[in-house]
Parts: structure tokens; C-alpha cells; sequence
């Protein structure tokens, strides 16, 4: 669990175990009192006891000056110290991991002397095995990685990976393009961490749905999840199939928006946004609101929120009236 980095352990506050989160997923009044504690300098600490999540994550201390008030700790000061073990963390199992691949080497250059058809397509179990893959796929990519990122929330500790990753292949001279869907947009941990390579190696776009994650190294290697959970891949090497997903990308990266192009969500004549539009044409498919919600990258509750304001536009009374008002509309026309 999380523990204050400077205030005591709050398991003993009834009020704490009413509502348990973590700090990746800061509950509504935390986030609004918090805010509000930045605004104004300070928050007085009765108002803070309906949120005690903020000091058990340390965003907020004592006053000085009146025990009755709380100041806010800086965001930059309280991001710094989340970071910081995560960081060391990786780093050190960065090394073991290289440390790992020089003990593989020779047995590689073995193998690297022609890839057998049963051997093309590898079943990777576990996320050990799977990050260990792909930890050394990355190592020897000199040339491009490729990368499909559904979903534009991640916890802290996946962010600090990637950045960590890609700023080891950019400083190596390789190319970097990244697609994620257009809910990235809203992400401030992912905007940050796209503010970390502004210098042209790595390009990031965003489009309105993605299925699944993909990453491929050189032309020679792809990834591919092959269950909902994540704990199973594929490590493909077979030519055809690695080609074929390549094409696949650059299709999708042809009809994506530079993440530095601002936002592609416009409200059109009717009305209807054009996250509202995507969701509409998922719909009219069939598909459930936790599988749009995740093929759109968003949240659930999101989701169901857009889907109100879509049934309330068409002036819908029903989930079935709705599909049927969708197709009625025309909106769908927009795509041809």
C-alpha cells in the first residue's frame, strides 16, 4: 500500500477505509480539494477529513502558522517523489536485464544464423517473459520501433518504462512512431511524457479507435497480446506476418493526427462530437459499452456519459431506439 512520505500511516482512520485508492486513481473530491487547496494556498482541515487520501499521498501538510489549515504540497515537489523509487527500480532492472542478454548472446548468435518456420512464431507466457522479449528485442533494434498504445491512461510505473525505453532507443539515433487513440490527448501524464522528445526522432499521432497493442522492431520482430489479461504474446519473426503488420500500421498512422495538431474533437453542425460520432458507428455494431469504452480508450463511466448526451441530441428514449435513431440520422454517412 501507499504510505505518507511525511505525514504517518493513516490505516487507522475510519474515514481512509471507507474509500481506498491509489494515487493513479485519486477519487473526485480528493482531486477537487486538492485543486482547490492550490488555487487558494490552503484548505482548512475539516474540510479535508471527507478526502483523507490527500495526506495519506502526502499532497498535503500541516500549517505552520494554524494547525486548523493544511497547505497544499506542490505538484512538481509530490510527482518528484512518486517518481524517484519507480525510476531506481527500473533502472536497476534495466541492468539486470542487460546483464541477462550478454549471458544469451552467444546462444543468439546461434540461432541467428536462420530462423526455422517453427520457430517463427513464439507463445511468450507471463508478463516476466514477455517484458524479458521484449527488453531485448529493444536492445537490438537500430533502425524504427513501431508501437500501437490503446488506452490513454497507464499507471506511473508503465509511464516512467516507456519513457525510459524510448529515451534509450532515441539516444541510440533510433526512429521512433508511436499511435494512440485520441483520449491520449486529455492525458497529462501522456502529454508530459511526449514533451520528453520534442526533438523529431520520436513522432506520436493519435487516432479515434485502436484494437490492440503492437510493437515492432526493425522490420525483423513483432509483438502481439493474445489475451485480454496480457499475460500471454506472440513473439512473430516470420516475414510475411511481420510485412503484413507493418502494412497495417502505416495504414492506420496515414489517417492519424499529430498529437502537436491540437484536438481532432469538433462539434459538427448536428451537434454531435466526433468521439460522440465513434461511439455511435460502435453502437450501431453491437458492441457493449465496456468494449467501446476500451476500444475508444476511456473509461467506462465516460463512455456511458457520451452515449447520454448522444441519446439526449437524437432525442432517444431507449438503447434500442438509439441504434435505431443512429442509423436514421445520417451521422454514419460521414465516414464515406
Amino acid at each position: 500500500m501507499f504510505r505518507t512520505l511525511g505525514g504517518g500511516d493513516l490505516t487507522t482512520n475510519p474515514a481512509k477505509r471507507t474509500h481506498p485508492h491509489a494515487i493513479t486513481d485519486l477519487c473526485e473530491e480528493g482531486r477537487r480539494l486538492y485543486a482547490n487547496a492550490l488555487r487558494t494556498g490552503r484548505i482548512a482541515r475539516a474540510d479535508a477529513e471527507t478526502a483523507p487520501c490527500l495526506m495519506e499521498f502526502a499532497l498535503l501538510h500541516p500549517d505552520p502558522d494554524d494547525v486548523g489549515w493544511l497547505r497544499p504540497v506542490p505538484p512538481t515537489v509530490a510527482l518528484a517523489q512518486r517518481l524517484s523509487p519507480l525510476e531506481r527500480e527500473i533502472s536497476e532492472r534495466r541492468r539486470a536485464s542487460v546483464e541477462l542478454a550478454e549471458i544469451f548472446e552467444p546462444f543468439l548468435a546461434l540461432s541467428a544464423q536462420g530462423v526455422s518456420p517453427t520457430h517463427s512464431i513464439t507463445v511468450l507466457e507471463g508478463l516476466d517473459r514477455i517484458n524479458a522479449a521484449l527488453d531485448l528485442a529493444t536492445e537490438q533494434c537500430r533502425n524504427e520501433m513501431l508501437t500501437v498504445q490503446p488506452s490513454a491512461r497507464h499507471p506511473e510505473r508503465r509511464v516512467i518504462e516507456g519513457l525510459e525505453r524510448d529515451r534509450t532507443l532515441v539516444e541510440r539515433g533510433v526512429r521512433i512512431r508511436t499511435l494512440y487513440q485520441h483520449t491520449a490527448r486529455y492525458s497529462p501524464e501522456r502529454l508530459a511524457y511526449v514533451d520528453q522528445f520534442a526533438n523529431g526522432k520520436a513522432e506520436y499521432r493519435t487516432i479515434d479507435e485502436l484494437v490492440e497493442r503492437l510493437i515492432i522492431c526493425d522490420e525483423t520482430v513483432a509483438f502481439i497480446p493474445i489475451r485480454d489479461d496480457r499475460q500471454v504474446a506472440l513473439e512473430l519473426r516470420h516475414p510475411g506476418l511481420v510485412s503484413y503488420l507493418i502494412k497495417v500500421f502505416e495504414f492506420m498512422w496515414d489517417r492519424a493526427v499529430p498529437l502537436s495538431a491540437g484536438t481532432p474533437y469538433e462539434t459538427a453542425p448536428d451537434g454531435i462530437t466526433e468521439i460522440q460520432h465513434s461511439i455511435a458507428k460502435l453502437l450501431v455494431e453491437g458492441h457493449v459499452d465496456e468494449a467501446i469504452a476500451r476500444r475508444l480508450g476511456m473509461n467506462v463511466r465516460t463512455c456511458r456519459a457520451h452515449i447520454a448526451k448522444l441519446a439526449q441530441a437524437l432525442g432517444s428514449g431507449s438503447r434500442a431506439q438509439l441504434g435505431y435513431l443512429i442509423a436514421q440520422s445520417g451521422m454514419l454517412d460521414r465516414d464515406h
